[in-house]
């Protein structure tokens, strides 16, 4: 732990009369609007302490580090930024959750302690731990739904159960009364004489930023970037968002990930594109976006419901599954070196971006589980590891639904023909091209199949398969029917 006076008490009044302090403690909703918790602290306080507490346990855990980390840190310098221009102060300390917020609420004598409900099994049970600890201290403590438009508890079955169907799933969302906006405060001030850390580069965690990020960091560039989709964008969503070679999709993940926008932000600028839409396609392509939004929160309540997930398959039968075990597979895909144009592609957007578009996020998934028949939580692991926008309930969910281990009820045999994929969704090797120079020169014909190509043909291009590009290293079909094989095994187990 980095050094740090220990504090002092300190007085905190304006003009001798005794001031309301409380600290909001800020974990994943690094903006001042439309901010849950600190909406109300700001409200029931005279002053707010704004506390970012890095702690060890996350941010050198192999899931943090890398480049979202990094972007992480940046967001807090852009949130520091917005504070002080409204009278803030942001204050960073390191260490233990727990014991920091007891200790710093009673070396200042903050009365409260506010903050956002996060929903993986790990936050859920900091979340109990600080309230049991705070409120034997005699401090306050409230929560706040933020992270979500609607919490698991909101969205039941008819029978009070977990939905593990989307479909039904949406149209319970969908028939909530939606939360209205939150200003952001006029005002923020916090005491000066509150000590803090410097906000530390990515390197002190041992994480690197994106060599190339898809979007830079910050509530004002979310909010941009969210009225631009919505202004032109939303309309033509339906029929551009699985074209990777395109700028079809908002790129808000990253934002949303780290609450620099909110999700109640985007659905009603969507809601209010929806109502200017002057076209039935255009309307139509606004709900598909916005059902992007709910599938982001039907895994949430899949995660919250189900924490076993973290570690195993949604359906424990398929934990059955005998995975190959071939290191050499699992770096060929991380360097975007299989052979696969559109699956290398999409790996080497990821490595150099932090960012995977979610059609190609799909392809690679399948590839991994059902090509090179490797256990689905490696490639989860490692897209925590790269992704800006890495989130635990929709990173798995994305994954258990495409290795086939997640909530459908007959997913087994869905697999993704990479080539097929590619030249459905790519069809003129934009995507490829770009993300592959050595492939830049080889015919619309053969972009997919570059191994297809006849040997005077790439000596005439400069790609020759085998040195300047690989050929591909597993069969589809022969692996395809071996995936088949294996899921059919586990899908006869009886349940555990």
């Amino acid at each position: 732990m980095r050094n740090l006076q220990r504090h002092r008490r300190i007085r905190l009044d304006f003009e001798d009369t005794p001031i309301s302090l409380a600290i909001w403690w800020i974990r994943r909703d690094l903006r001042l609007t439309d901010n849950a918790a600190l909406s109300a602290a700001a409200h029931e306080h005279d002053a707010i302490v704004p506390l970012f507490i890095l702690d060890p346990a996350l941010l050198n855990s192999e899931r943090l580090r890398g480049p979202r980390s990094a972007w992480l840190f940046d967001g807090l310098r852009e949130l520091g930024s917005d504070l002080a221009k409204i009278g803030g102060r942001l204050i960073v300390r390191e260490g233990q959750p727990t014991a920091l917020l007891i200790e710093i609420a009673k070396a200042i004598g903050a009365s409260a302690v506010y903050f956002n409900r996060d929903y993986s099994p790990f936050a859920m049970a900091r979340n109990r731990k600080v309230r049991s600890a705070l409120e034997s201290a005699g401090i306050a403590v409230y929560d706040f739904k933020d992270v979500v438009i609607h919490e698991a508890g909101e969205t039941l079955t008819a029978a009070g159960g977990a939905f593990s169907v989307y479909s039904p799933y949406r149209r319970a969302w969908n028939a909530l009364p939606k939360p209205s906006l939150l200003p952001m405060p006029s005002r923020l001030d916090t005491p000066a004489a509150i000590d803090s850390l410097p906000i530390p580069a990515a390197s002190d965690f041992g994480s690197e930023r994106a060599e190339a990020p898809i979007a830079e960091p910050g509530e004002r560039l979310a909010i941009e970037r969210l009225n631009a989709f919505v202004a032109d964008g939303i309309y033509g969503y339906a029929a551009r968002r699985n074209s990777p070679g395109i700028d079809g999709t908002s790129i808000l993940s990253p934002y949303l990930r780290w609450g620099m926008v909110s999700p109640r932000q985007c659905y009603w600028a969507a809601h209010e594109a929806f109502e200017s839409a002057t076209t039935k396609d255009a309307r139509a392509s606004v709900e598909t976006w916005i059902g992007e939004l709910v599938w982001r929160e039907f895994y949430y309540q899949v995660l919250a419901r189900n924490p076993h997930v973290v570690r195993g398959a949604y359906r424990p039968a398929y934990d059955a599954i005998t995975w190959e075990d071939r290191p050499e597979y699992v770096a060929a895909w991380q360097r975007g070196l299989t052979g696969y144009p559109i699956v290398d592609a999409a790996m080497r957007q990821l490595n150099r971006t932090g960012w995977m578009h979610n059609r190609t996020r799909m392809i690679v998934a399948s590839f991994l589980c059902k090509d090179l028949l490797i256990d689905w939580r490696i490639g989860e692991r490692y897209f925590m590891t790269r992704l800006l926008d890495g989130d635990l309930a929709n990173n798995n969910g994305g994954w258990q639904w495409t290795a086939g281990t997640g909530t459908d009820a007959a997913p087994y045999f869905r697999i993704f023909n990479p080539t097929t994929q590619g030249q459905k969704f790519d069809p003129a090797g934009d995507y490829i091209r770009r993300w592959l120079p050595e492939l830049s020169r080889v015919p619309d014909a053969s972009i997919h199949e570059p191994a297809t190509m006849p040997r005077a043909l790439q000596d005439s291009i400069g790609c020759v398969i085998g040195r300047d590009y690989p050929a591909p290293i597993v069969d589809h079909g022969v692996q395809r029917d071996r995936a088949l094989a294996l899921y059919q095994v586990a899908k006869n187990l009886p349940p555990p």
